[in-house]
Parts: C-alpha cells; structure tokens; sequence
C-alpha cells in the first residue's frame, strides 16, 4: 500500500469543528454493525466532500480506522483538492478490472484514514456500481476497517447513491439551507429510502446561525418530514 502526504488547506472554526465531533459521536451511537455509510446530497456544491473529509479525519484521531472511498466516478474532486500531484489509480479502474485492489488503496498522513479516488472519468458510473464486483469489493474491504465512509454523487441528480445503498448499512443525506426546495429535498430523500439503505439521519450544511428566526424556521419546516429517521440515529 502506498503512502500519500495529502494537503488539507480548509480552516475549519470552532464550531464547526465542534459539529463534525457531534456528527461523529452520533454515528458511533447507531450501532456497531453500521461499518460502510453513504453520504450523498440533493444537488451538487452542498458541502458534501468536505463534510466526508472532516468526519474521516475526525474518526481518524479518535483510534479508529477509516476508509474514505470517493465513489464519485463521474466527477472525482479529491485528489486535486488535497495536493495530490502525482498519478493515482481509482475506483473506477478497479470496477473495470484495469488494476487490483492494493494498488487503488492508499494510505495517508492523516492517523488511521486510508483512501481510495475515484478514478478517471467512466462512460458508464451506474452500470459499474450496479455490477456485483462493487458489492463483493466492499464485503472485502470492510473486515480492515471500523468504518468506510463513502462519498456519493449527489441523488438528487443522478441514481448512484441509490445504487451504492443497496451495498451499505447506512446513509447520510446532507442539505445546504436555502438552496434546496423542500419538494426536491422529499424526492431525494424518498429516492434514496427505496434502495433499502437504512437512513442514519440528515446534516444541514452551511447554516447561517446569525439569523435566529430563519435557522429555527427552516428547521421547523423539515423537522417533520425528518422525524423518522431522527428517532433512529439523531444527526444534526
């Protein structure tokens, strides 16, 4: 396995740093047989990735080991975003059968967090995802881990977070207030609860909480619809 030093320039605040923790507390709360979680949006530029990496690396710091799988093969991101210069295989190879396993499993400079890119651009995302190579990948790789975190497309857009769930014990539906309709966000939700994947609960993303009367509004709004699955494992 081969070792990158990646390069994270976000800055986090306090509170942030603060509600990544609260989201990491939350999903170690659902259970110990919730290993592989998905985290898709409804649309794209939601905060989604970034949300991934914080919660990786925050499962990282604590002992555990984590795997990041950008699933993402459509439009990978991470390898540009987190200074990785050289050339690096991905999961799209993998589902191909360009290379094996070891060679798309990278290890990195952040404690006990590996992870795997996406890989170059594939004519056909949600065929490869569909095939059963991606769900035996996965029971392999998940007795190494104590979880694998995966970034989805966003569902809202296109179907592989559906197809993705039907391999996973849990999922993530993150939304940016104020940039995603409530009939949209229901779609979504609904689209991503029929690929049998059971719904660890929503984040909300990019909140600004110097607007008291919006936050509690908005939150008021969607609180209903999200209440089921707040009952099982509630994520803020």
């Amino acid at each position: 396995m081969k070792k990158l030093n990646l390069t994270d320039k976000r800055n986090p605040d306090y509170f942030y740093s603060e509600a990544i923790k609260t989201l990491r507390t939350n999903i170690q709360l659902s259970g110990q047989s919730i290993k592989t979680i998905l985290i898709t949006s409804c649309y794209p530029n939601e905060g989604k990735s970034d949300i991934v990496l914080s919660l990786a690396q925050e499962l990282g710091s604590i002992g555990k080991k984590v795997l990041l799988l950008d699933a993402d093969i459509r439009k990978t991101a991470y390898a540009g975003r987190l200074g990785v210069e050289e050339e690096v295989k991905g999961l799209s190879q993998l589902l191909s059968g360009q290379v094996g396993l070891q060679e798309v499993i990278y290890s990195t400079n952040f404690p006990n967090m590996d992870i795997i890119f996406g890989g170059p651009s594939a004519p056909n995302p949600s065929g490869l995802l569909s095939e059963n190579i991606f769900k035996v990948f996965l029971k392999e790789i998940r007795e190494y881990y104590n979880y694998i975190l995966i970034d989805t497309p966003p569902i809202g857009t296109v179907i592989d977070a559906a197809v993705i769930g039907r391999c996973c014990d849990g999922a993530v539906f993150l939304i940016e207030p104020g940039n995603v309709r409530y009939r949209d966000a229901q779609k979504a939700f609904k689209q991503l609860e029929r690929s049998g994947c059971r719904i660890l609960g929503a984040v909300m993303n990019k909140i600004d909480t110097s607007d008291d009367k919006y936050y509690s509004s908005y939150y008021k709004h969607y609180g209903e619809y999200y209440r089921r699955s707040e009952e099982e494992a509630r994520i803020k």
